[in-house]
């Protein structure tokens, strides 16, 4: 055995030998129980980065722990590989989208399998592939003959950079997540998935997913927003149209004086048409256009509107309402309308001040009446019902479902429930994703694809056009089709590729059987391995991808083609990496190697000026604070940079970038290391001891029962809390304990058969986690397999009984107490019992304790 551990050589050795014998391909075998592991696949950047590897460490420690435990386990990786960011970086870099996305797949491959993740590497997958997309393209067939997928004509949040639609969740602060360029609104024909046909259902399961952070299931409920309330219909003045409008407050109906529309509302333009007002009407609605229209931003925006030159009426009490378009009116809630009652509404009050609007008060809190005409703060709580006519008097609780109701029978509106979901816009003016399978013809309308000519091929041959634009459109090649129904020859197909967030809401059922070509997956694998029992990735994707993956799984339950509806058992969201960012006043934020010490400070390589140390934030290329996992792989290794990113947080929680803490688990692996030389020769030849502790005496004795503790102790902490921090502190502890046993007086073989067996249980603890490390100690014992193919190691019970100590209490010399305490407890935990003896306590009494002192474990004096 090598003196010196050399984690570049063992870790190469390693891989290859993983590699050869295929050691982590896995299959379908019903006498085993699965366990189905999976990470959020990554976006093929190019290079993995630090969250990539705490991500892939957590779920690889879960994956192996769960194999030696007895579980067929699958453990796949893949690529997300369409979207507008390998678009970006193409343009970039002047290289095509394509060649950029399998460039990066490659290196990252490589990177991933330095790493020493234990990945069944013939399952990969990659989104932009037509082995993959062409059965995305084939449900969508299904899904639009089911009316499950349609298209529309609506306004979107659009991106004159990147040259596409974007969701609310990708507009941030009104700019694109992507490229930070303003956002606005535009107009344009759009195809859907009917998410809101599952809104129920989605929101229902949410209360049935236990293995799910609460914080994550509490943010998908809000997003699908369930509301319980009324329509009421509102009468034009001088038209028979009439705006109807959704509130969950139908009690305070009696309180709207005025009404505001969405500025994207198909009637504000009607409306303000042929008056004085059309022109300031239509330079409001270009101006909020510009806007972020999300309800986050509006929330943000100081309340305005301008009047539209129409009214309706109130249909409870008759009275003449002047219809506004105000910018905190949404399209995406309720009707786009707003019954504005502002005595009773924050919002409307703050906005009847402002343009002059009439209070009246309909709900009179229990303690004292409001004055509509000083009120500063609308009454929002429940009340007596007044101004209400025949409502007077009631209870306003009460009040609501009696006016809704009241609505119903005179045909004015009805009881109903809103959702804030609405349905999945999916279409995309950009190049790099998979074409929608639709045709346009001038006689038959928009007809599907046939089957048979699946895939639609996305033209890997056509370049981007200047800006990024999309070429699809202009290559005559590819849209110009016959009709498929009445073979008119000059059809049209679909130009708009699909949300790159389809392809990521079923790759995880793909991955059971991704060389199947009969089907989008094969039943049978999908039956055995499906759902997967734990995910893991980010909680900024609590809402999209999750939300998502959900909603399609439903999809894929509707056609029978599976039988599940969730398809995640558990969920982990692990914390974000950080590190503080180092900047300079003339370059602005700088890489850790631009910056170098000088004397007591920090300067930048490159102009000497002092280097200030601003606060920590997630790791991000913007900020520059960024630690390139090559160069911790090269410096300590990939066991070495594993070790670091499980020991310095749990899971759960954000992890802070220490270079201190890396050199700190470097050295406990050569600390180990050492250990293993010392006793090698020693043990290499005996067996593990398996006894009862009561053969054992003395420090030997201590030893045995510390590894059946940590083995419980790590074992629990894996099992019920994925806090690998615990347990490598625990497994570092026994490793504390060995180097207290003085291996020069073990002469039998009992004895050395308990260093063996600590020897081997820190390995068979370790090998989840510092896997290649393990491999190599294990070998050098003398077995012949690998450790991942050994079992988890198991605790004996009666180890587990400590041993306890008779501890006598003095006080001032006199003997004044006893009790028992556990042997290996601490001095600390000691003083802290004598000191709360109630037998002690009554001699110390309100006295000052001066001094306590432990002696051997067995005696404390305590001085007053």
């Amino acid at each position: 055995m090598n003196e010196k551990y050399d984690p570049k050589t063992i870790e190469a050795k390693w891989q290859k030998v993983w590699e050869d014998s295929g050691l982590f391909k896995v299959r379908e075998d019903p006498g085993r129980e699965k366990y189905y592991l999976l990470e959020m696949f990554p976006y093929p950047s190019g290079k993995i980065h630090m969250g990539h590897v705490r991500n892939y460490t957590i779920g690889d420690v879960v994956a192996r722990y769960k194999r030696m435990r007895g579980f067929n386990v699958l453990h796949p990786m893949g690529w997300d590989a369409f979207g507008m960011p390998a678009e970006n970086a193409a343009i970039a870099n002047n290289t095509h989208p394509a060649r950029w996305t399998h460039q990066n797949i490659d290196n990252m491959r490589a990177q991933l399998k330095r790493m020493g993740f234990s990945y069944d590497w013939d399952r990969e997958l990659a989104t932009c592939t037509p082995e993959y997309y062409r059965w995305e393209q084939w449900l969508f067939l299904k899904m639009h003959e089911k009316g499950m997928a349609y298209r529309k004509e609506s306004f979107v949040n659009w991106c004159e950079t990147c040259q596409t639609v974007l969701a609310n969740e990708q507009v941030e602060a009104g700019c694109c997540w992507r490229c930070g360029e303003e956002v606005r609104q535009k107009k344009l024909w759009q195809w859907f998935f009917r998410l809101t046909d599952y809104a129920d259902d989605l929101l229902d399961h949410c209360d049935k997913l236990p293995g799910w952070p609460e914080k994550v299931v509490t943010m998908q409920k809000n997003w699908i927003g369930k509301s319980f309330g009324a329509e009421i219909h509102f009468p034009i003045e001088g038209s028979d149209e009439r705006i109807t409008v959704f509130t969950t407050r139908q009690d305070t109906v009696f309180g709207a004086t005025f009404m505001c529309l969405a500025p994207e509302h198909p009637l504000v333009g009607k409306l303000s048409k042929g008056t004085d007002q059309e022109a300031d009407v239509a330079a409001f609605v270009a101006r909020m256009a510009a806007q972020d229209r999300s309800d986050r931003a509006v929330e943000t925006y100081e309340k305005e509107g301008i009047f539209t030159g129409a009214h309706c009426l109130n249909p409870m009490t008759g009275r003449q309402m002047p219809i506004y378009t105000a910018n905190f009116a949404l399209m995406a809630y309720g009707t786009g309308a707003v019954m504005s009652v502002p005595a009773h509404d924050q919002r409307d009050l703050d906005f009847a001040r402002k343009y002059g609007m009439e209070v009246i008060v309909v709900v009179s809190p229990p303690d004292n009446d409001l004055d509509s005409a000083t009120m500063t703060e609308a009454y929002t709580d429940e009340g007596t019902m007044v101004n209400s006519g025949q409502f007077d008097g009631m209870n306003s609780r009460k009040a609501l479902d009696a006016i809704a109701e009241h609505l119903e029978e005179k045909g004015l509106g009805k009881k109903t429930v809103n959702f804030r979901l609405r349905d999945w816009g999916i279409s995309r003016q950009r190049y790099w994703g998979a074409p929608i399978p639709m045709i346009h013809c001038q006689t038959c309308g928009v007809v599907p694809v046939p089957y048979e000519d699946l895939p639609i091929l996305l033209p890997e041959d056509a370049d981007l056009l200047d800006g990024g634009k999309t070429p699809i459109p202009t290559l005559d090649y590819f849209t110009k089709t016959r009709c498929p129904q009445c073979h008119r020859p000059d059809a049209r197909r679909e130009t708009d590729t699909m949300d790159t967030f389809v392809e990521s809401s079923w790759y995880f059922e793909r991955y059971c059987s991704p060389h199947f070509h009969d089907g989008i997956f094969d039943p049978a694998a999908t039956d055995y391995w499906m759902p997967v029992d734990q995910y893991i990735g980010g909680v900024e994707h609590a809402i999209l991808h999750l939300l998502y993956s959900r909603y399609y799984t439903r999809v894929l339950n509707e056609f029978g083609l599976v039988k599940f509806k969730e398809p995640f058992t558990r969920l982990l969201t692990q914390g974000m990496v950080c590190k503080e960012t180092l900047s300079c006043p003339e370059h602005g934020f700088l890489f850790p190697d631009e910056v170098e010490d000088s004397g007591d400070e920090q300067v930048c390589t490159k102009c000497g000026k002092p280097v200030e140390t601003g606060r920590v934030e997630k790791m991000s290329k913007s900020k520059k604070n960024v630690i390139d996992p090559n160069l911790l792989l090269e410096r300590y290794g990939a066991d070495t940079t594993r070790l670091f990113c499980l020991f310095a947080a749990p899971p759960e929680r954000d992890l802070e970038w220490s270079e201190h803490g890396v050199d700190g688990g470097f050295r406990f692996l050569n600390r180990v290391w050492r250990l293993a030389c010392d006793w090698m020769d020693a043990i290499r030849d005996v067996s593990p001891f398996d006894g009862s502790p009561d053969e054992l005496k003395g420090d030997v004795r201590d030893l045995y029962k510390k590894t059946h503790e940590t083995i419980r102790r790590v074992t629990t902490d894996i099992e019920e809390r994925f806090h690998f921090n615990t347990v490598i502190s625990a497994v570092m502890k026994l490793v504390n304990t060995m180097y207290g046993v003085k291996l020069e007086t073990r002469n039998s073989k009992l004895e050395t058969g308990v260093l063996r067996f600590a020897m081997e249980s820190v390995m068979l603890l370790l090998s989840p986690i510092v896997p290649h490390f393990c491999e190599e100690l294990w070998t050098n014992l003398g077995h012949d397999q690998s450790v991942l193919l050994e079992s988890w190691p198991s605790y004996k019970q009666e180890a587990l009984v400590k041993d306890e100590l008779l501890i006598v209490v003095q006080v001032n010399g006199r003997l004044r107490g006893r009790f028992t305490m556990d042997a290996d407890a601490e001095d600390e935990a000691i003083k802290e019992r004598a000191l709360s003896d109630e037998h002690v306590r009554k001699f110390i009494s309100d006295k000052p304790v001066k001094k306590v002192i432990v002696v051997q474990k067995k005696l404390v004096n305590i001085v007053i």
